[in-house]
């Protein structure tokens, strides 16, 4: 008794800690030892639904209807393969993707590779932060500047939780993802889905027309977030290290479940924006292409409610994805150069272009879509390293992939390198598609 006294006192990580310990040693079984192991997967999975996925989404849906929701499935697809890659990383070798790159590679390649990431991380807080300062924006009538501010406090407040540890921030982003979810579930009770055509068009490719293509390549090539690459290896690092090979086996299997659920959610979710769209915009308003617009043209199609529930999931959206994106620069500095800075310090420093790039007058969501192409240029960074690493056998051991993992890794890469690059080309006008 009094050992469930003395358990039951302890932090919420630390309780965490001592279960999974139970579970890895065979004292504790059940659906529910499964939870202890959630969390890593959850937190990662927001890059895959943020605000740039909002606007990719919005228009897929807008132009073309159900037609490219079997681009959001492959799309996430690729993203559980190198989620799953990123999560084994951490948990067999205990160093995160930045880790081994400074363990693997000469000083001036790690240089390199930390301020390519560097960048990486602050287009992606770019897209997250101006997102989340749009809902605001809009939900309270306020100017962007001060739903920035709004949304830099409120980042800031949650990321103070950190010092708590891992489990409370999984708890507070996981509670942030089921309210997208729970929006998002609002919408499609709301709108007047065609679930036959869209189940059709979830299975059967089409591209109907040279537009497509664009947006299709939009969503494949901009949906694995090099942040989320780096981040998912240092959340499984530590989290529950591994005392042996058996213990290791046991972990990848609890982590290769929740990246297929986590990412399956996610899914879902990015569909569910498409359906939306389709619903409300694809008949008569098949031109919308920014946030504002969506929200606007919402209220009297839909009604106050769906469009006020629009925002709200964009606002949970920004904020988690603001949260993560600014775990994930952490991990990146502190993997590559060894160094640790005050979290007051590293969310300064990633939301200063946010806010510049607003002073200007420049456009919110097409900063958006111009953070994409940033990603686009690190992207194969993290990408090819993380296949390399995991394909060699002096650093997973018996764990490296399997021939037939890294066929399918190499042609998850080839895909969204290849489609980033056509990305490229048409974002500098050097060619049409």
């Amino acid at each position: 008794m009094s050992e469930i006294a003395d358990l039951s006192a302890l932090p919420v990580t630390d309780r965490t800690t001592a279960a999974i310990r139970d579970v890895l040693a065979g004292r504790k079984r059940g659906v529910r030892s499964s939870l202890l192991f959630a969390g890593p997967a959850v937190v990662a999975s927001v890059a895959y639904m943020d605000p740039g996925n909002f606007a990719t989404n919005i228009q897929a849906g807008a132009h073309y209807g159900y037609a490219l929701l079997w681009v959001v499935v492959l799309a996430n697809l690729i993203a559980m393969l190198f989620q799953g890659l990123s999560a084994k990383l951490g948990i067999v070798t205990g160093r995160n993707l930045a880790e081994v790159c400074r363990a693997q590679f000469p000083r001036w390649a790690v240089y390199g590779l930390w301020a390519a990431s560097e960048i990486a991380a602050m287009a992606t807080d770019l897209a997250e932060f101006v997102g989340g300062a749009i809902g605001l924006a809009l939900l309270f009538r306020i100017p962007l500047l001060a739903g920035m501010t709004v949304t830099a406090t409120v980042t800031y407040g949650v990321l103070l939780f950190e010092k708590r540890g891992y489990r409370v921030m999984e708890l507070i982003v996981g509670a942030l993802v089921a309210a997208i979810g729970l929006c998002f579930l609002v919408e499609l009770a709301i709108s007047p889905i065609a679930w036959k055509d869209a189940g059709l068009h979830a299975i059967v490719p089409s591209l109907p027309g040279a537009g497509a293509l664009t947006i299709a390549i939009g969503i494949v090539g901009a949906t694995v977030m090099p942040h989320a690459l780096y981040l998912h290896s240092g959340l499984t690092q530590n989290r529950a290290p591994a005392r042996s090979a058996r213990e290791r086996r046991s972990l990848l299997r609890f982590s290769n479940r929740e990246v297929v659920v986590a990412l399956a959610f996610a899914g879902m979710i990015n569909m569910s924006m498409v359906m939306m769209a389709s619903s409300a915009f694809h008949a008569r308003h098949s031109g919308v292409t920014e946030l504002e617009t969506a929200y606007r043209i919402l209220t009297p199609l839909l009604g106050a409610g769906a469009a006020g529930v629009f925002l709200c999931a964009l606002i949970a959206s920004g904020v988690s994805s603001s949260v993560v994106g600014t775990m994930a620069g952490q991990m990146i500095m502190q993997g590559f150069m060894g160094v640790r800075v005050p979290i007051w310090v590293r969310r300064g420093v990633v939301m200063l272009p946010a806010f510049a790039v607003v002073a200007i007058g420049f456009d919110g969501t097409r900063a958006l879509i111009l953070s994409q192409v940033v990603l686009s240029f690190i992207l194969p960074v993290p990408m090819v390293t993380l296949v390399l690493f995991t394909s060699r056998r002096d650093i997973m051991g018996e764990f490296a992939n399997s021939l037939l993992t890294n066929a399918v890794a190499i042609l998850g890469a080839f895909i969204v390198l290849a489609l980033n690059f056509v990305l490229l080309v048409q974002a500098f006008g050097l060619a049409a598609i």
